[in-house]
Formats: structure tokens, C-alpha cells, sequence
């Protein structure tokens, strides 16, 4: 067999193999999205979903939007305004910092993003198809950024191939949606699949209304706890109103939504043998800590902590 030479991979390969790991399904792009109006301080976030998210994801948000010179860094790999030294690592407070979301999709969709700070009375419109060059071009638009992906893996079609059912995905965005309805009360949400709305959520000053909200739950017991740095709360059904499987079961730690089997298994074993075996509680798990205590940069999307 011929040796090959080592070479440099070009960018738009480079993204797409970025995206196998980012980009796994069009719920993973939602909630890339999803974290990026968070971290512009949205008060109001808009999803809407078509086809399951492989033909449409929308993410609107009022936030604080990006000028044109950061619209175009940020569909450039590894750009972020939210780090700046290796050191930014060990205390991050945004939910993304990678500067990896953006470039993946737009390698993987044809991606459309809209624009504009409050200091300037236009804003602009960017579009990549499957991680060609940027056209851009002033647009109207209000304050903040929407971001639009179509056919989602239309040149991965491996990808597209093992996507689930149209119900299924859409079931998986809708989950994002709501766990980060759940993390952010303060913001308000609205939730649109097919053109019809599916749900919406008001902004609140109050954890234990939105959590009623959205878990359709109106008796939940509350318990709180702290030891040195670290505070929980948690808002958790009786043993009547058990499942089968952990999906009803939501854990954050300092908002961001994870996967933690320890977890859930300690909070099953507090229920004792009240708890049906096999059946788990409905509820939601916030735990507080100071950032540089938690390493969120484990997992390429970010649902493992240490």
C-alpha cells in the first residue's frame, strides 16, 4: 500500500467531522442555538421546528445580536466571545464557549443568520450552504439574532439516514426547548412544530411556577439543601406519580442541563420503598456551585460535569 503524506485537512472538512461530534441530531442544533440566545441575554426565545428539524430549525431571540465583523467570526471554527485565556476554562459562566456550534451546522445545513445591535439602525443577513463561502448582505430585522438551518445533513446523507421518525425528533427538540424553559424562567418561550404552536411559557420571577408549567405539575414536594459552596433544590412528585424511565426526571447544575445516572440513582434510593422498582419521580434538580469547582468541557455537548 502507498504511504500518504500527513496533510492539513481543509476547513469545510474539518467542520463537518467537528459536526459528527457537535451536531448529532436536529435537537443537538436546537440546543446549540438555544444556548447562544441565552447567552446574548434574551428575554424572549422563538423555536420552531418543520419536518422533525431536518427541513427547518428556527431560533429567534430578542438579545443583543452581533455586528457584522461578529457575525462572520462567528462561522469561523474555534471563535467565541465568551473565553479569552486557557485559564477562562476553569470558571466558564456561559452555557457555550467553544466557538464550535455555529461552523458545525453551517457545514452540515444550509444556514441563514440575521442580525443586529441596538447601536445601528440595519442588520445583516449571512448564508452558508453546506460550509461554502459567506453571502452577505444589510437586511431589516429587530434587535437581536435569528438563526434559520434548512435541510439538516442534506450533503451527509449517511447522517440523514439514521435520523428517527418525524415525531421522534420533534419529541427530542421539544425536550431542549423545555429543559431550558425550566433552567430559565426569567425568559420567555415559545415552541412551534409544523406551524402550529405547541407551547409557550411566560417569563417569571418564580422556579417553582415555571416548573409547575412545565412538568404539568401543581403538587410537587420541595426540599432544599446546602453543604459548603454547593446549594440544591429540588422539586420532586410523590412515589403515585412515578414513571416508567428517567425522562421526567431533569438535573442542572448552574442551568445547564446534564446526564447523570449517580444522580438520579441517589434521589430514586431517598424514596425508599415507596418508589415502585424500575419507576422514577417527576421532578426537576437545580444544583448551584461556584463555576471554577466544575469542569463542563468534557462532553462535545456538554451534558457530562465533573
Amino acid at each position: 500500500m502507498k504511504r500518504r503524506n500527513v496533510i492539513l485537512l481543509p476547513d469545510d472538512l474539518a467542520n463537518k467531522i467537528a459536526a459528527g461530534e457537535v451536531v448529532t441530531r436536529p435537537s443537538s442544533a436546537a440546543k446549540e442555538l438555544i444556548d447562544n440566545a441565552i447567552d446574548a441575554r434574551a428575554r424572549r426565545v422563538e423555536v420552531e421546528i418543520e419536518g422533525g428539524g431536518s427541513r427547518l430549525i428556527r431560533v429567534v431571540d430578542d438579545g443583543h445580536g452581533m455586528t457584522l465583523a461578529d457575525a462572520r467570526l462567528a462561522l469561523v471554527r474555534h471563535a467565541t466571545s465568551k473565553i479569552r485565556h486557557a485559564s477562562d476554562l476553569d470558571c466558564i459562566h456561559t452555557m457555550g464557549f467553544r466557538g464550535e456550534a455555529l461552523p458545525s451546522i453551517a457545514a452540515v445545513s444550509k444556514l441563514t443568520l440575521r442580525t443586529r445591535v441596538d447601536e445601528e439602525d440595519a442588520g445583516w443577513e449571512l448564508r452558508v450552504d453546506g460550509g461554502s463561502d459567506i453571502d452577505e448582505r444589510p437586511c431589516g430585522c429587530p434587535v437581536g439574532t435569528s438563526v434559520e438551518i434548512s435541510d439538516l445533513f442534506f450533503n451527509v446523507p449517511v447522517r440523514r439516514k439514521f435520523l428517527r421518525a418525524v415525531s421522534t425528533e420533534s419529541a427530542h427538540t421539544s425536550a431542549a426547548v423545555r429543559a431550558a424553559a425550566l433552567a430559565h424562567p426569567d425568559i420567555a418561550w415559545v415552541f412551534r412544530r409544523d406551524g402550529r404552536l405547541g407551547y409557550r411559557y411566560s417569563a417569571t420571577e418564580s422556579r417553582a411556577e415555571r416548573v409547575a408549567e412545565v412538568l404539568r405539575a401543581r403538587s410537587l414536594w420541595f426540599c432544599s439543601a446546602s453543604r459548603g459552596p454547593m446549594h440544591i433544590e429540588a422539586y420532586l412528585s410523590s412515589p403515585e406519580r412515578a414513571r416508567m424511565g428517567a425522562g421526567g426526571l431533569h438535573l442542572f447544575v448552574n442551568r445547564r442541563p446534564i446526564v447523570d445516572r449517580g444522580i438520579i440513582r441517589a434521589i430514586s434510593s431517598a424514596y425508599g420503598d415507596s418508589l415502585p422498582r424500575g419507576r422514577y419521580p417527576l421532578g426537576a434538580v437545580f444544583i448551584t456551585m461556584p463555576p471554577e469547582l466544575l469542569d463542563v468541557n468534557v462532553h462535545p455537548q456538554k451534558t457530562e460535569v465533573r
